[in-house]
């Protein structure tokens, strides 16, 4: 057998089991829950492309940041631009600049209960949680109150959870963990945060 005949004969096996597992998954007839994590770039990139993802199928979506405060980004004005997000930047900003910790825990609250109300609605088909996994880092928000939360959305309603060093209670539960992982990265090497790349 040729080495054309043989990679044809091994495509159609992965196709053939593909198709097995495709026929064999079920539609959950409710919303997921996916969490973006890891020490790596991109989890917040990931959950903007989910984004565009839904709204290209016509999905309502909505977004909390916790973490980034009034930091102006390219996803904040590109989404402003193009309307159709009910976007709520809530934190104040970077832990290491606000040195409060109950100013931050209060943010992380008011975040949260906004939070809960849009995924709890019936008005979302995605709700996205930016850099709540940080909030719960810090224990400005407990992973119970999150879990409660979760519990509580609307059966349509998906949600993304980013930020580095999820709590694993949080990952058990989820239907989909993703963790991005650092090999190198420019800030290591003294080259500052770029636009249009990083922000």
């Amino acid at each position: 057998m040729s080495d054309a005949d043989n990679h044809k004969a091994e495509m159609q096996k992965l196709q053939a089991e593909q198709k097995r597992k495709t026929d064999e998954a079920r539609d959950p007839d409710r919303g997921l829950v996916l969490v973006h994590t890891g020490d790596g770039k991109g989890k917040s990139s990931s959950a903007f492309g989910v984004i565009i993802r839904a709204l290209g199928w016509g999905k309502s979506v909505g977004v909390v940041q916790f973490i980034k405060g009034k930091w102006l980004t390219g996803e904040r004005q590109f989404f402003d631009k193009l309307g159709g997000v009910d976007w709520h930047t809530m934190g104040d900003g970077f832990t290491w600049n606000t040195q409060d910790k109950d100013r931050d825990i209060e943010a992380a609250e008011a975040a949260f209960a906004k939070a809960c109300k849009m995924m709890a609605s019936g008005d979302y088909d995605l709700v996205v949680l930016d850099e709540i996994n940080i909030a719960m880092r810090y224990d400005y928000i407990s992973v119970e109150a999150v879990l409660g939360g979760l519990d509580q959305r609307h059966q349509r309603t998906s949600v993304i959870l980013t930020g580095r060093d999820a709590k694993p209670a949080l990952c058990d539960y989820a239907d989909l963990v993703s963790e991005m992982r650092e090999v190198k990265h420019p800030f290591k090497a003294g080259i500052k945060a770029q636009r249009g790349l990083d922000f």
